[in-house]
């Protein structure tokens, strides 16, 4: 097996969720193609410069484009994400630069989710993680939003009894009130300046680093710490995709 080429363990978890094609010309080695997808994620490296043990590199390219337009990576990271573990969530972002490939695109129309901030050009990821970093639920925008604003659409999976943990940068009333009509409960840290009290548990806090590690994790794949892709779409497309990859080596490791 070559190297950021996916396991018979991972092949055999992602291989019922993609499509079938029982007529017409039997379309390229789907674990080849994917095997080529996940090179360029790893790697870094334009679509162009695949090996070319993967095939040429539009079959690799193009098949990664069909599908996310298809929804088969939104599928297949809601099927793999299904066991998660929803006593404890955890919510925050990580800034990723915008290189000059990914800002090229037109302007008006879709968004982008490309911001102007300090570091430049970014576009800011918004992850919820369960009790053991593994991600269940991702959002882009742009680098100069604002984490908390887009804080209730990521808690829709919290059940009753659950908790919430995100730094103090998501201290607020109508949040805190949000995690509550869901019966759950918001372990975040006041802020300075909060004059009305809270509970909150350090000891419980300190497990907040699994989302830190889970950034960590993601930002190893190139294609991720920076993003290259003009479209938002391809860019969720491919963090994805390293999210399924995080999620089986997880379970490979402890089989």
């Amino acid at each position: 097996m070559g190297r950021y080429e996916l396991s018979d363990l991972e092949w055999t978890a992602i291989e019922p969720h993609l499509p079938n094609k029982p007529r017409g010309v039997p379309r390229v080695d789907d674990r080849r193609v994917l095997n080529g997808i996940f090179w360029v994620l790893r790697s870094g490296a334009p679509w162009a410069d695949v090996p070319a043990r993967y095939g040429p590199p539009t079959t690799i390219y193009n098949r990664f484009n069909r599908w996310r337009k298809a929804g088969i990576w939104d599928r297949l990271m809601d099927a793999i994400t299904k066991a998660y573990d929803g006593d404890v969530q955890m919510i925050d972002t990580s800034v990723v630069r915008v290189h000059q490939q990914g800002a090229t695109g037109k302007k008006g129309g879709r968004d982008r989710c490309v911001g102007r901030s300090r570091g430049g050009l970014t576009t800011k990821i918004h992850a919820l993680v369960d009790a053991q970093g593994r991600p269940i639920q991702l959002k882009l925008t742009a680098g100069q939003a604002s984490d908390i604003a887009s804080a209730a659409d990521m808690i829709g999976h919290l059940a009753p009894g659950s908790m919430l943990m995100a730094d103090k940068g998501y201290d607020a009333n109508a949040l805190r009130a949000l995690v509550g009509e869901r019966g759950a409960w918001a372990n975040i840290p006041p802020k300075s300046n909060r004059k009305d009290p809270i509970c909150f548990s350090r000891h419980l806090y300190r497990d907040r680093n699994l989302i830190e590690r889970f950034f960590n994790k993601i930002k190893q794949f190139r294609r991720v710490a920076t993003r290259y892709d003009k479209l938002a779409e391809n860019f969720l497309a491919s963090l994805k995709l390293v999210c399924v990859r995080i999620w089986l080596r997880g379970n490979e490791s402890t089989a």
